[in-house]
């Protein structure tokens, strides 16, 4: 106790903040807010189950239309409750999945993907996704020539050199 006293002097904080800092973890601390929840902004929800960084990045793919609640367009300030079915396009893949609880402070991850659960078939959409963007072919070796080299400018204006006296496709 008295190490917990000379952190307190050291850090200017009373020992009660400082206990409640050094033994109560975020989902300790926010456990009995979320289930008092009832229902809670789809744009916070997003931000907290981290499928967004920012709460801004949240509202913008939501007012493009990219997030669906229960196969409706939502706008930011629509409300979620448990039992909600949550439809997120990004990259090409749509991932749905069902509201498990509420929360409204982002958390870590493992604490986060304890807010919602996939869907049995996001998760076969997500495999195959995965193994087509695996056996695709990587779009940069499509192109066969870069930049031409000195070789091949100089090839280029050689045979550039006689088009501009006179060029016609009949023959004269």
């Amino acid at each position: 106790m008295w190490i917990l006293a000379f952190f307190a002097f050291l850090s200017n904080l009373p020992i009660s903040k400082l206990l409640f800092r050094c033994y109560l973890s975020p989902h300790l601390l926010y456990g009995s807010q979320l289930e008092s929840m009832d229902k809670i902004r789809i744009d916070k929800w997003l931000w907290a189950a981290r499928f967004y960084k920012t709460r801004s990045m949240a509202t913008d793919e939501i007012n493009k239309g990219r997030i669906q609640v229960n196969q409706q367009t939502a706008k930011p300030s629509r409300e979620v409750k448990t039992g909600d079915t949550v439809a997120i396009r990004r990259e090409g893949l749509v991932r749905t999945v069902t509201v498990v609880s509420l929360s409204d402070v982002r958390a870590s991850a493992p604490i986060a993907q304890g807010l919602y659960a996939d869907t049995p078939e996001s998760v076969q959409a997500k495999d195959a996704y995965v193994q087509q963007r695996r056996f695709a072919k990587e779009p940069a070796l499509a192109i066969e020539h870069g930049r031409p080299t000195k070789r091949d400018r100089r090839d280029l204006q050689q045979a550039q050199h006689g088009w501009d006296d006179r060029w016609s496709a009949s023959i004269d």
